[in-house]
C-alpha cells in the first residue's frame, strides 16, 4: 500500500494506491555475486581475507585487459585519473578535508611501515631521543607488533603495552588501562612520541572507542596517533574529523568488497605529513605520499582502480554501506546469541562493541587450554566440517570458566545454515566427547 505523511510525520495508508517497487538486490543476485565461495564451507571468517562480488572481479578483470592491451595508454591516460577518482570516493567516505590526505597503499601493513619509517628516521636524527615513547594496546594486531619491533625499538624507542583483559565489559575498561599506560610512559621521564591505537581490534575483536582515546592522547600531550583500522571502513563508522587522529589507515579488501591488495591511509595535512614516504622509492619520491604511492614501479594496479564498481554495488542495497554495516552487525549479534545460548557460555563483548564480527565463547569441556589448540581445533573444523572460523585462546585469567572463543564475522553472503552448520559441529564435537588433549602434535 502507498502512504503520505501528515505534519508530524505520521504515514496514512491508502489501499488503491501502489508502492513503487524498489531496485535493491535480491537474495539470489547476493548469492550469484559470490557464486566463485566454495559452496561446501561455512565462511564465518570474512574479517580475515573479505570478500570481493563477481561484478567487481570483472571490472577489475577490465582494468587488467586495458593496461596489458596497451600499456603506455594506460600508464598515461588512465591509471593516474582511476587513482584519484577512488581516492576521491574514500576522501568523501571517510570525511577527510582534501583529497591529497588519502593515498591508496597495498594494505594496512604498508601504511604502518610507512607511519613508523617516519618514527624510525625521528629516532635516528635526534629529533627523538632514546627511551622515547610508543604506546600500543595489549590487542594490537601481531604483524603492527612486530613492526614497531623493527622499526621503533631497533631505532631506539621504547614500547608501553596496554593491557585489556578479556573478555571486556565497558568501555571504561579501555580508557582507564589506556591512562595507566600514559602515566607509565611519563613516569620514565620520556616523552610519549606516538599513540597506535586499534578501531577495531582482530584477535580477540573489540571495537576500541578511538575518539575518547585520541582526546586522552591531545590532553596528555602524546605527539602523534596512529589508529590501525584495518577492519574499519565497511564495518563501523568511520569519520576523519570526529576520530581526529593523525594517520588512519583500513583496508578496503575486508569489509569493503575491494580485492587484495588495496587500503587507504589517511595523513591529516600538517608539516609532519609531508615528510611521509612510501617505503618503496620509485620515481615519484618527494611529490607527496599520495602520489608516491600512486607509482612504486610495475606492478597490478587494478584493485586500486575498481573503488568505483565498489560503491556501485553497494548502492544495491538498502541504505549503502552504512546499511549493510548496521545489517551484518544485528544479524552477527543475534547469531552469537544463538549459539552461546546453545552452548551455554557467553559473548566476549556487550553488542555495542562489536561491529560485524563478535566473539562467541566456546563450551569449556573441549579443553581448549592453549594457541595450538585453537590451531589444530580451527583446522579440524575446516577439514571435517566445512567451518571456517578463527579462535581465539583467552585462558590465562584465572576466574575464567571459558577458555576460547570463536570469532564469526556476517558479511552479505552468509546464510543462517551458517551459523547453525558451525553449531552442530561443536554440538558434534560435545557429543563425542572430543577434548583437545586428544590432538596429535
Amino acid at each position: 500500500m502507498a502512504s503520505t505523511e501528515h505534519q508530524n510525520g505520521d504515514a496514512v495508508s491508502h489501499p488503491h494506491k501502489k508502492l513503487k517497487p524498489t531496485n535493491f538486490i535480491t537474495d539470489a543476485e547476493i548469492q550469484s555475486e559470490f557464486s566463485h565461495h566454495d559452496p561446501a564451507v561455512a565462511r564465518l571468517n570474512n574479517g580475515a581475507f573479505g570478500c570481493c562480488p563477481a561484478s567487481v572481479l570483472a571490472v577489475q578483470r577490465d582494468w587488467q585487459l586495458k593496461n596489458l592491451r596497451q600499456p603506455d595508454q594506460f600508464y598515461f591516460n588512465h591509471l593516474k585519473s582511476g587513482l584519484l577518482r577512488s581516492r576521491t570516493i574514500i576522501k568523501d567516505l571517510v570525511n577527510a578535508r582534501h583529497v591529497d590526505e588519502i593515498s591508496l597503499v597495498d594494505n594496512a601493513s604498508t601504511a604502518t611501515a610507512i607511519v613508523l619509517q617516519q618514527a624510525a628516521w625521528a629516532f635516528h636524527d635526534g629529533t627523538f631521543q632514546k627511551g622515547d615513547v610508543v604506546l600500543m594496546l595489549h590487542y594490537a594486531y601481531g604483524a603492527v607488533k612486530k613492526a614497531i619491533e623493527a622499526y621503533v625499538v631497533r631505532a631506539g624507542g621504547s614500547v608501553v603495552v596496554v593491557p585489556l583483559r578479556f573478555p571486556v565489559t565497558s568501555n571504561d575498561e579501555i580508557v582507564r588501562e589506556f591512562r595507566k599506560a600514559i602515566e607509565k610512559g611519563k613516569s620514565r621521564g620520556n616523552r610519549i612520541r606516538l599513540a597506535v591505537i586499534d578501531h577495531v581490534t582482530s584477535m580477540p575483536s573489540v571495537v576500541i572507542p578511538v575518539k575518547e582515546l585520541v582526546t586522552l592522547c591531545r590532553e596528555e600531550g602524546v605527539e602523534q596517533v596512529f589508529v590501525d583500522a584495518a577492519h574499519a571502513i565497511g564495518c563501523t563508522r568511520v569519520d576523519m574529523q570526529e576520530i581526529g587522529a593523525d594517520f588512519y589507515t583500513s583496508n578496503l579488501h575486508k569489509w569493503f568488497f575491494c580485492p587484495p591488495s588495496v587500503a587507504f591511509l589517511y595523513a591529516r595535512a600538517s608539516p609532519k605529513s609531508r615528510d611521509l614516504h612510501h617505503p618503496v622509492v620509485s620515481h615519484e619520491y618527494g611529490n607527496g605520499l599520495a602520489v608516491e604511492s600512486s607509482w612504486t614501479g610495475n606492478r597490478d594496479y587494478s584493485a586500486q582502480l575498481v573503488v568505483p564498481a565498489v560503491m556501485d554495488f553497494v548502492k544495491r542495497f538498502e541504505g549503502g554501506i552504512e546499511g549493510i554495516r548496521k545489517r551484518n552487525h544485528d544479524v552477527v549479534v543475534e547469531m552469537g546469541k544463538m549459539l552461546v545460548e546453545a552452548w551455554g557460555t557467553h559473548l566476549g563483548t556487550p553488542p555495542d562493541m562489536s561491529a560485524s564480527m563478535v566473539m562467541v565463547g566456546l563450551p569449556p569441556c573441549l579443553g581448549i587450554m592453549s594457541d595450538s589448540h585453537a590451531l589444530k581445533l580451527r583446522t579440524r573444523l575446516r577439514d571435517e566440517f566445512g567451518v571456517e572460523v578463527p579462535i581465539y585462546f583467552a585462558g590465562g585469567e584465572e576466574d575464567a570458566t571459558v577458555t576460547a572463543y570463536a570469532r564469526i564475522s556476517r558479511q552479505v553472503y552468509n546464510k543462517l545454515e551458517d551459523y547453525v552448520k558451525f553449531k552442530d559441529a561443536i554440538n558434534q564435537l560435545v557429543t563425542d566427547g572430543f577434548t583437545c588433549a586428544l590432538l596429535s602434535d
